[in-house]
């Protein structure tokens, strides 16, 4: 099947995604057509509803609206605006009055004095006439707006207030604060100014002062307490127009019942229907150009996130349309069920299964973009009930559900990261339908709740578990290094591991060993370690070809075929496993990566033994010659399997080997490595490299540690006597 299709994809070549699309597209166009068909309607006053008719669209009853607004233009009172700066602003003109009243008095005094001293008569001091000429000379240094306070003080009062008395003086001035800051410190408006004045009027009648006083205060008072409180109409117009805009238009919301089955339709009911056009309704194809254009724009992203032209995009593609399919029949069969009584049902949808798959195979963005359209769908898949309050909820819901699937580790299996997928896909969708659900205003003990919140539960179990029950089925589909299809690989039975083990068995051993090790080292920096574990096995498979040309398959005693032979010649030999292994393993149709691994397990490193016995004989051969051909590792693990590799092999042969000289060759063949470059084009660090070091470094150290020599046993023999085991 699987050939039938890759030959189909590659006969269809750049048409294939474009068609996938198209077709997929067609078919949900299918499955939500009978959704949103509507039927033609003719509606008469007093007849009785044959179904339950809801409003089609939403529309604004305007006159309604219009009433109401002005209403609430009509209730907003008018807008003042209090000027509280005007009682400081007061408080100093009348201080600086008394300061400028002060100074003129001092220097007439002393202009009198000038006057008598010089012509040895009697003081001759200004009257209150020059006084006042005097104080208003000294106007014309202050501000215009002090100018204008002091000028609309009657004339009397400024030849008046230089008869007062310094104690009448002060008298004044601290009656006329008080009584300016009491009275300034209220809201004073034109409306009600002349009863602060009277007010302030009477209390200064209550004084123990001249009647001359009285009146120079009353005189002060009546500039000093003034309008702070003024009518704003550009403001109030602005409330207005607020209190206007902030009224609600009266709607008639898209999904409102107008009237129920089996209901006669009464004058208001028909009012509403004559509003909305459904009085002699005919079937509108207006909803399917709106599903046909959302499939368009689904059909338009996926295109361009899949980047048609590249063998993961198709895939993507493909892995795609199918979540995509099985969510939407899965969301019309539950559609099957709902009635208006049971509308919770439509909650056990397994909203997060398509975007927790796209995630896991495809790429996020998929998935985020499966999320969203999961939601479109439920306003086409529930169109007959849009506009209300459960189909908005349960587009939300699908959405938020989604996009929670969407929040696992890309690149890790849903078993690997079970605890953190069951937060993402149960517990929060769980409690964010809570939160729905109180948003709703549903009484927490109301039996209705009780099934909204089982069904929701039940439906993100629903998604857990039908996602992590589907994984390895759908890695099986789709790649060829699935979880089943390693365990089977690492089977020891395996055809070409048995066959490994009887004609190689010292390569089989060094395969065990380099899997352990390479396995454990992977797992330390996050990387794929059962498919590393089953590359390993076969990393070396092409040894079968020639097994008794590499050391670990001799026999003890047996000397080493290389001997017999030019450093050329074994190098082709040497070289030949991996050449071999290749054209073995794509045979038996072995995951990409297993093949891979054993292409690049030696990179591109130099056969450094036969590269020297050949430069001996000939001081003219290339370096080049002698390296293997490649290429260099590509990812993580297989770099890692290119470190091990070497290392157990040499600390096989190691006499005696110790942790020290163990830990000192791991660093030393590591560095020789990076030096050389064979770690160039994968994309593991050096961070990850002085992990993977100290993981071989205890490895090795664990299985080829110096046996300790264990002294003879000490026994006693019958006569008594203390002797060594094995002693006569």
């Amino acid at each position: 099947m699987k050939n039938i299709w890759a030959r189909l994809k590659h006969k269809l070549g750049k048409k294939y995604p474009f068609l996938l699309v198209a077709v997929f597209s067609l078919i949900l166009l299918g499955i939500f057509y009978t959704n949103v068909r509507q039927k033609k309607l003719n509606i008469h006053e007093g007849q009785v509803a044959e179904e339950t008719i809801r409003a089609n669209q939403t529309k604004e009853n305007s006159a309604e609206t219009e009433r109401r607004r002005q209403l609430a233009q009509e209730a907003v009172p008018p807008e003042y605006i209090y000027n509280g700066e005007l009682k400081e602003i007061n408080l100093n003109y009348i201080e600086q009055l008394f300061q400028l009243i002060s100074q003129v008095n001092k220097e007439s005094k002393e202009s009198g004095s000038k006057t008598t001293s010089s012509s040895d008569a009697k003081t001759a001091e200004e009257n209150p006439t020059e006084k006042s000429a005097r104080l208003k000379n000294k106007f014309e240094n202050l501000g215009e707006d002090a100018v204008a306070f002091y000028q609309a003080l009657p004339e009397d009062f400024y030849t008046s207030i230089f008869e007062r008395s310094d104690a009448e003086l002060s008298l004044i001035e601290s009656q006329a604060t008080r009584l300016v800051e009491k009275y300034m410190n209220k809201r004073i408006r034109e409306s009600n100014l002349d009863e602060m004045l009277g007010n302030a009027e009477e209390e200064v009648q209550t004084l123990s002062a001249s009647d001359e006083v009285k009146r120079d205060l009353d005189d002060l008072l009546k500039e000093g307490i003034a309008v702070n409180d003024v009518y704003s109409e550009k403001k109030t117009k602005e409330l207005q127009q607020t209190a206007r805009d902030a009224v609600q238009p009266v709607m008639i919301y898209q999904g409102e019942i107008i009237v129920r089955q089996d209901v006669q339709i009464d004058a208001k009911a028909m009012e509403k229907l004559k509003l909305l056009g459904l009085t002699n309704r005919h079937s509108s194809n207006l909803p399917i150009y709106s599903l046909i254009a959302a499939l368009a724009v689904q059909a338009i992203l996926i295109l361009t996130l899949a980047s048609h032209g590249t063998k993961d995009g198709r895939r993507d593609l493909e892995l795609y349309t199918a979540a995509v399919l099985v969510s939407a029949l899965l969301m019309e069969l539950f559609h099957v069920f709902h009635t208006d009584r049971f509308s919770y049902i439509a909650q056990l949808f397994p909203a997060a299964f398509g975007p927790l798959l796209l995630n896991r195979f495809a790429s996020r963005k998929m998935a985020v973009v499966s999320a969203m359209f999961q939601s479109v769908f439920v306003y086409y898949v529930y169109y007959s009930s849009i506009g209300t309050t459960f189909v908005q909820v349960l587009a939300i819901l699908c959405l938020f559900n989604g996009l929670m699937g969407t929040m696992t580790i890309h690149h890790k299996r849903l078993n690997e990261q079970f605890g953190k997928t069951f937060k993402w896909v149960v517990l929060l969708p769980i409690t964010f339908n809570l939160t729905m659900i109180l948003y709703q205003g549903l009484d927490v003990v109301n039996e209705q709740l009780i099934m909204i919140f089982a069904c929701g539960f039940f439906g993100t179990m629903f998604a857990f578990i039908l996602s992590v029950a589907a994984q390895p089925y759908v890695e099986l589909l789709i790649d060829d290094d699935s979880q089943m299809v390693l365990n089977e690989l690492s089977n020891p039975n395996h055809p070409l591991l048995k066959e490994l083990l009887e004609k190689a068995p010292g390569t089989y051993h060094h395969s065990m060993m380099v899997a352990n090790l390479s396995a454990n080292a992977v797992a330390e920096i996050g990387g794929r370690s059962l498919l590393t574990r089953v590359s390993c096995y076969y990393h070396d498979i092409g040894k079968i070809k020639h097994p008794n040309m590499f050391a670990e398959n001799l026999p003890p005693g047996a000397e080493n075929p290389h001997n017999y032979l030019l450093p050329e010649d074994s190098k082709k030999i040497i070289f030949s496993h991996v050449t071999e292994g290749v054209k073995i393993l794509k045979e038996y149709r072995m995951p990409q990566m297993v093949i891979d691994i054993c292409q690049q397990h030696h990179g591109t490193t130099l056969m450094q033994y036969f590269y020297v016995k050949a430069k001996e004989q000939d001081p003219n051969v290339k370096e080049s010659d002698f390296r293997y051909p490649g290429p260099k590792p590509q990812t993580r693990e297989a770099a890692v399997v290119s470190i091990a590799d070497s290392c157990e092999a040499a600390v096989r042969s190691m006499e005696q080997p110790s942790y020290d000289k163990i830990k000192e060759f791991v660093h030393s063949l590591i560095q020789s490595r990076i030096q050389d470059g064979q770690f160039a084009e994968c994309d593991i660090s050096l961070k990850e490299l002085a992990i993977v070091e100290d993981s071989l470094v205890s490895g090795l150290a664990s299985t080829f540690h110096s046996r300790i020599k264990y002294p003879k046993m000490i026994t006693t023999a019958p006569d008594g006597t203390v002797q060594l085991e094995g002693e006569s």
